[in-house]
């Protein structure tokens, strides 16, 4: 049965019911459900739609109630949905056909695709005792299909075509489910469940693993700029980046007291270097859950709030999620249920220096609470920006099915524990009168932009091959609605500074890093320091020093260069902020994004566009000192060394035209990047 009600189609067959309404321009909602009425979560589509759009045109053939199909138009969107329920997207103008669902059935004759096989599109396999889970099939359109976005996933393909992802957040993994298709549409899981996601050749899947609902939001439009600007309008963009934001963020696991701190600040004053942000990593606590300085070790924080922000630096606090059992709060965390339950065993969840359980933001309650704390004991003195580490959260031993949180089991609703952990601080940094709010935040949903989350990309290898991914991560991260990304420059995991290979690493990695939305250098470097001090989290050791001078004098005038080539471009990544917040588009941007018409930037896998200006391409493996570059058509180039766009004498009298391909120079002190000109 088929039929409009209140401006949306409506199916109904064999206990299922399906609603695609009009949601923002050019864009649908898809829910289906097997109970009686639609669940009430909005999920990522928070936004409210805008008092200008124009209803839909909701057409069913036949009498209402016949078995007859039927269609909604809104704008450039289309979706027809026929007698046996199976939906087709397309473009409302031209008809091509954008999305169509996967249906091998023989009971609708219409069906060109009718077959034995009995597959269908919207598969409800019911749980015992429990909800279902949900499966949504899609044909796959052509073998020429490109996809981007998805979030964060630690591998180097840029183009997710042939690609399985796992929809569950770990450590270095985010999954935001928002799909952007070369055939002009994004596509939005619009579910906070644990599933997975398959772009195959002939099928497009996506799962959830426990869900009331199907749910996913399509939106067509002209340009890949068109697409993530309507899916920003749609579920939010992040705030305007303060002004420390733009510069460098300086980091090392760990800094163990406030004068070592001082010291490397001051230092760095003293050699004339931009710094924004220090960064007070974990375990200056006395116990995990306690969120408060250990006074063996910062005796006066507010004085080292006071200093820095004297030498123009903010200090960034580490937070993490876990209570010990030893810690102050955690008897009246665990009495009032602020803690994320275990199903089965024993409670606790992490045992990284010591038993702990994890703080249940998806509580409203708990997320006060947490935030409580952290006022009185952190901004009250001043901080401003917080480091919301662990924050998938990390289990000691991923069962996402042994989780439940205060919204309902892990398998249904945990991808938006980190979204729930960013808006804690944002909601309490507002309320305290903070208008931009940045947080660094180790995992993101899709949402997580507007609750001011710059994502760092976790706990990655010092590797060639990690930072290859860190490329692919970035980029899919900015397609999938998250404009603020970063890494750990140089890799988390070892790393000496004094092994010339590494060092050569570190000098590739940080060159990047200045063409990052967020400049940041950190690392839990080799040789390990001896233990300071016997109590707190003194137990935790200290990395190898990790500051621009510990990697060697030749080295040292490398990393003070491309310091201050990123001090030189504030005023434009400023620019770049605003059209971030205000449009939704990303910082870091595929070379399609900017120049869609070139079928050739749709394949650029290793390089990018730092906004609309730079061309970035990375040296991405150790002893390169060339590379070959595709500038894109439509525009002139000319090599970029910091300055202005370097002469043309230097580049053979002219500059380079878009639609061919150039190999370059890349000595050491020298990352490849070229200026578009006017």
């Amino acid at each position: 049965m088929l039929f409009e009600q209140d401006g949306k189609l409506v199916y109904r067959y064999g206990g299922e019911t399906v609603v695609v309404e009009a949601w923002h321009d050019n864009a649908l909602r898809v829910r289906s459900t097997m109970y009686p009425k639609l669940p009430d979560e909005d999920w990522a589509l928070s936004q409210p739609r805008p008092a200008h759009a124009a209803a839909p045109v909701v057409r069913v053939d036949g009498a209402a109630g016949s078995k007859a199909g039927g269609t909604i138009t809104n704008g450039k969107i289309k979706a027809t949905v026929s007698a046996s329920g199976k939906l087709i997207v397309t473009d409302a103008r031209t008809g091509k056909v954008l999305l169509e669902e996967y249906q091998r059935r023989r009971d609708d004759p219409t069906d060109p695709k009718a077959s034995a096989i009995l597959v269908d599109a919207r598969e409800f396999a019911p749980i015992a005792g429990g909800d279902f889970a949900v499966t949504a099939r899609f044909e796959s359109q052509d073998v020429d299909e490109r996809i981007y976005g998805m979030g964060q996933y630690q591998q180097p393909n840029l183009d997710l075509k042939g690609c399985d992802l796992e929809l569950a957040q770990r450590n270095s993994q985010a999954s935001v489910p928002f799909a952007l298709s070369s055939r002009g549409y994004g596509f939005l899981w619009n579910s906070p469940s644990v599933g997975r996601a398959v772009f195959g050749r002939n099928v497009m899947s996506f799962e959830s693993r426990s869900s009331r609902a199907l749910d996913y939001w399509v939106v067509a439009g002209d340009s890949p700029r068109d697409i993530a600007q309507a899916y920003a309008a749609a579920t939010g963009t992040v705030p305007m980046m303060p002004e420390y934001g733009l510069g460098f963020w300086q980091c090392k696991l760990r800094y163990q007291t406030q004068q070592e701190l001082l010291e490397v600040a001051r230092k760095h004053r003293g050699l004339g270097l931009p710094m924004d942000v220090i960064v007070v990593d974990f375990f200056h606590w006395p116990t995990q859950g306690d969120w408060r300085f250990d006074p063996t070790y910062f005796p006066d924080p507010k004085a080292m709030v006071d200093e820095l922000r004297e030498m123009g630096v903010e200090l960034m606090v580490s937070i993490w999620p876990t209570i010990d059992v030893r810690s102050e709060s955690y008897a009246e965390m665990r009495e009032r249920g602020l803690l994320v339950r275990a199903e089965r065993g024993i409670a606790t969840q992490l045992d990284f220096c010591g038993q702990t359980q994890m703080a249940d933001f998806t509580s409203p309650e708990a997320r006060r609470y947490v935030w409580a704390k952290c006022k009185r004991n952190y901004a009250d003195l001043g901080v401003k920006v917080f480091w919301l580490d662990e924050a998938e959260p990390e289990y000691a031993v991923y069962s996402f099915d042994n989780y439940r949180y205060h919204d309902g089991p892990l398998l249904a609703v945990g991808n938006r524990y980190p979204v729930c952990y960013s808006q804690a601080f944002y909601e309490g940094q507002q309320a305290e009168g903070q208008r931009d709010v940045v947080n660094l935040v180790r995992c993101a949903w899709a949402g997580s932009q507007r609750y001011g989350s710059l994502v760092w990309s976790g706990d990655i290898a010092s590797s060639w091959g990690s930072f290859r991914n860190q490329l692919a991560a970035g980029l899919n991260m900015g397609m999938a609605g998250i404009p603020w990304w970063t890494t750990d420059a140089g890799g988390f995991h070892g790393g000496d500074p004094n092994d010339e290979g590494f060092r050569e690493l570190l000098v590739r990695w940080f060159q990047w890093a200045a063409f990052c939305p967020v400049m940041r250098l950190h690392g839990d470097r080799e040789p390990k320091q001896p233990q300071y001090g016997t109590t707190g989290g003194a137990e935790c050791l200290s990395g190898a020093p990790n500051e621009v001078w510990s990697y060697g004098e030749a080295n040292f005038v490398i990393l003070k260069k491309y310091l201050l080539i990123r001090e030189a471009l504030r005023d434009y990544t400023r620019e770049l902020m605003r059209q971030a917040h205000e449009r939704g588009w990303p910082v870091m941007r595929t070379c399609f994004f900017e120049f869609p018409d070139d079928a050739e930037a749709w394949k650029v896998e290793d390089a990018y566009m730092y906004g609309h200006r730079f061309l970035v391409a990375p040296i991405l493996e150790a002893g390169q000192t060339k590379r070959r570059v595709y500038l894109p058509a439509g525009a002139r180039w000319k090599r970029f060394r910091g300055g202005a766009a370097q002469s043309e004498a230097e580049d053979g009298g002219e500059a380079w035209h878009g639609g061919e391909t150039v190999e370059v120079d890349a000595p050491i002190d020298d990352m490849p990047v070229f200026e578009r000109l006017p």
